[in-house]
């Protein structure tokens, strides 16, 4: 019997995205048992500890896979890295593979954000969960604070959580993201997985377009009328996004 494995790539300076979705993909699939396996450890521990994940391995490249797969084995993977030679090795290696993007579409969000549960907040934000450039510090410059609660990002450096406190007067904990998510009703987010998972637990999610990366599948933001806000400096980008919050 094949087993089903579920690559995502992840990592400090490219953020969850990629393992919130596949995660997804791992709780549509859990009565097989599939492996969830990411970049980096970090990923899988999170996903097994906040996304109900019951395995997941952390394999640094896509091209690891066969050293725990067998021949015959089911991949589906969600990652830029793969060559067009190594997909051609993939499909010769494994009895079904399918790509997420390709055979499986971005926008694909786990169940519970589906179902519907009161509104508790009236806004918030969610950069994202990686700041390897801090951006957001950058962004928020001196003299700045707000009253918008902010939800830690997972890669965040742990020495930045004490300056962030200082601008944003209720700092959330990673844990407390799905929570938060399915329940503040104007989510401001860089995360275009953060914002369809707000969009469909019934709220609405303003996106902000990060400028210190190259940010994927943008496209959906357009395609699910997301509203869009931009700005030079976080007290510019919190007076857009309060504005669109009719």
């Amino acid at each position: 019997m094949p087993k089903i494995y579920i690559y995502a790539k992840s990592g400090h300076s490219f953020g969850l995205d990629n393992v919130r979705r596949c995660s997804a993909i791992y709780n549509y699939l859990k009565e097989f048992e599939p492996t969830l396996a990411t970049c980096d450890y970090r990923a899988a521990t999170y996903a097994k500890e906040y996304l109900g994940v019951a395995v997941g391995v952390g394999v640094d490249l896509i091209g690891n896979l066969p050293h725990m797969m067998s021949r015959g084995d089911i991949l589906i993977y969600d990652s830029d890295e793969p060559s067009r030679t190594m997909v051609e090795h993939i499909k010769q290696f494994c009895s079904l593979s399918y790509r997420v993007g390709e055979d499986i579409p971005y926008d694909i969000v786990e169940n519970l954000f589906f179902e519907k549960k009161p509104t508790l907040w009236k806004y918030g934000l969610f950069f994202g969960d990686d700041d390897y450039q801090n951006e957001l510090l950058s962004l928020c410059g001196e003299n700045f604070t707000t009253d918008v609660p902010l939800v830690m990002g997972h890669y965040f450096f742990y020495q930045n959580e004490t300056k962030l406190k200082q601008i944003f007067t209720n700092c959330i904990d990673e844990e407390y993201y799905q929570d938060r998510v399915r329940q503040t009703k104007h989510l401001l987010t860089a995360s275009v997985h953060t914002a369809l998972e707000s969009l469909h637990s019934g709220n609405c999610p303003v996106f902000y377009r990060r400028l210190d990366k190259d940010v994927a599948n943008t496209q959906l933001i357009t395609q699910h009328d997301i509203p869009i806000v931009d700005g030079k400096n976080m007290r510019d980008i919190i007076n857009n996004f309060k504005s669109k919050m009719q």
